[in-house]
């Protein structure tokens, strides 16, 4: 959604307010830490936080981001100080889950998995920026999950987890707003988010230790150059990147890449881009904070053996407003390399389109698409052909049930979206899914949780997954204030049951969020 607070909303918000929404949270915590309870303090501080107008809000269903950033004049905060010198921002977010068969599609079982837990995320940030060409910024974040059957632990029996207050973000930025580099910890998101991006319907959300180059080429184009390393979440300390942790154990992970956008040849918005992955080691040195961690390989490779490969890929995307109401977009992406010893060739690809009905009543929207995304169909000949995905932002492409990612698919999918208020979005997306080699494995949104072990049954099974059908009601009374429901249903398909249990999964939620 991305709505921002405009210059009538300002009337609104006062100091006194943003007061009181510190001031509820710290009762909170001082008056319930004697009764145990003093995570429940979010809750009164997003009923607090409900008085203030606010900006940023982006939920299941939020509107693609564009591929770079184009700096612009920034809009009117009321959290700013000292002539714009210095400004704050601060995110409450709590949502609450309930997943059943998510995990092992057995009705039989009543796992750890069959689980229902509310989530909190709070934000706080500050900007300052002296002079035009000088900015500071720093992030803190705190999450926790509550109520849940699993572990605390992030990424155990697919838990959140807990990781109390942090370091999110914390970086500093040189030069004008056409031509900068930004050096520290910092969020890096391009294209639609399929390769990398924020990955922020997760607790967490993602970011990386980086240096970043910036340049605006004209009004429509930029480019940007990056060298990054990941921040792993670590609940029970700093959380550090994957490089700079002084562990020689680890896989010392470097990413970095180029990334070209230009709208000169509107109505169209084209993309061109080259990422670089090379790590040292696999991934079996580092369990915590899983998440985020690429690439999935294959079953042939040793986590022993270097990673190193490049990404090379184009995107498309056209302008609705300037065509009528029509819309397509198109992804291709090219791999090459190695991967955990293996040589590494893989493409993936996504192409959709459809039509925005604007001048009909509730304004239907219908969009239909294809993902693909290339499998290894032989894990032992010393080749991996599973498309790695690199640092997506999954849970927006490939059904709200986190299913499945951008490797080892074919995905059809078609969208039907209505707006029967101005205040409120509904939409029913379907999505069915074959696996494109049985040989390679089903993986989940995450990219290296694995629904089904590579057995001779699960080789020989069936291609087609299932199919799954998202109902998302969305409701935004303002403009820094959203509400959000949905229910998801997964439909299994002959793979699941020919390869152990193959029984439907249900997914539900209610979110709420306010963001400034």
């Amino acid at each position: 959604m991305g709505a921002r607070c405009n210059g009538a909303d300002l009337g609104r918000i006062s100091f006194h307010k943003f007061c009181l929404l510190l001031y509820c949270r710290s009762l909170c915590i001082a008056t319930l830490t004697s009764m145990n309870l003093k995570h429940s303090c979010t809750i009164a501080g997003t009923v607090a936080a409900i008085l203030l107008s606010c900006n940023g809000i982006s939920f299941a269903g939020e509107t693609r981001t564009p591929a770079i950033t184009l700096q612009k004049a920034p809009e009117a905060n009321p959290l700013c100080f000292a002539d714009g010198k210095l400004c704050f921002d601060l995110q409450d977010r709590l949502r609450f889950e309930a997943r059943e068969n998510n995990f092992d599609f057995d009705d039989s079982i009543d796992s750890l998995t069959d689980d229902s837990f509310l989530l909190q995320r709070f934000r706080i940030g500050a900007a300052f920026k002296p002079v035009d060409w000088l900015k500071f910024y720093a992030q803190g974040q705190d999450t926790r999950e509550f109520f849940s059957d699993r572990p605390n632990i992030p990424g155990a029996l697919g838990a959140e987890g807990d990781d109390t207050f942090d370091l999110r973000q914390g970086y500093i930025q040189l030069g004008p707003k056409e031509w900068n580099l930004t050096g520290g910890r910092q969020a890096l998101a391009y294209g639609e988010e399929r390769l990398v991006g924020i990955s922020d319907w997760n607790n967490f959300g993602r970011t990386f230790d980086a240096a970043k180059l910036h340049f605006e080429l004209s009004k429509t184009s930029a480019i940007d150059l990056f060298a990054s390393t990941v921040v792993v979440i670590d609940r029970h300390s700093f959380n550090q990147s994957d490089l700079f942790n002084g562990d020689e154990l680890h896989r010392d992970l470097v990413f970095s890449g180029i990334y070209f956008t230009t709208g000169a040849f509107a109505p169209v918005t084209l993309d061109f881009y080259a990422l670089g992955l090379d790590q040292a080691r696999g991934n079996d040195a580092n369990v915590e904070g899983s998440l985020t961690i690429p690439p999935a390989g294959s079953a042939g490779g040793s986590a022993l053996e270097r990673t190193d490969f490049a990404t090379l890929g184009t995107r498309i995307k056209a302008d609705p407003k300037k065509l009528g109401g029509f819309e397509y977009e198109g992804e291709f992406a090219f791999q090459a390399g190695t991967v955990a010893g293996l040589d590494l060739l893989a493409f993936a690809m996504h192409v959709g389109g459809g039509y925005n009905f604007n001048d009909c009543p509730w304004k239907p929207r219908i969009f239909a698409e294809y993902n693909f995304a290339s499998g290894d169909d032989d894990p032992t000949d010393g080749d991996d052909g599973t498309f790695q995905n690199l640092f997506p932002t999954n849970h927006k492409f490939y059904g709200f049930m986190d299913l499945f990612s951008w490797q080892n698919i074919h995905n059809p999918a078609l969208d039907l979206r209505v707006k029967p208020h101005e205040k409120l979005t509904v939409d029913v997306w379907t999505n069915a899914f074959w696996l494109v080699t049985t040989n390679d494995s089903w993986y989940r949104a995450n990219g290296l949780s694995r629904v089904r072990p590579l057995t001779p049954l699960a080789r020989a099974a069936d291609n087609y997954a299932g199919t799954e059908v998202d109902l998302t009601f969305t409701f935004q009374p303002i403009k820094c204030l959203a509400f959000q429901a949905g229910y998801s249903h997964f439909f299994a398909g002959d793979y699941l049951s020919d390869s152990g249990a193959g029984d439907d999964a249900e997914f539900g939620y209610v979110q709420a969020m306010v963001t400034f």
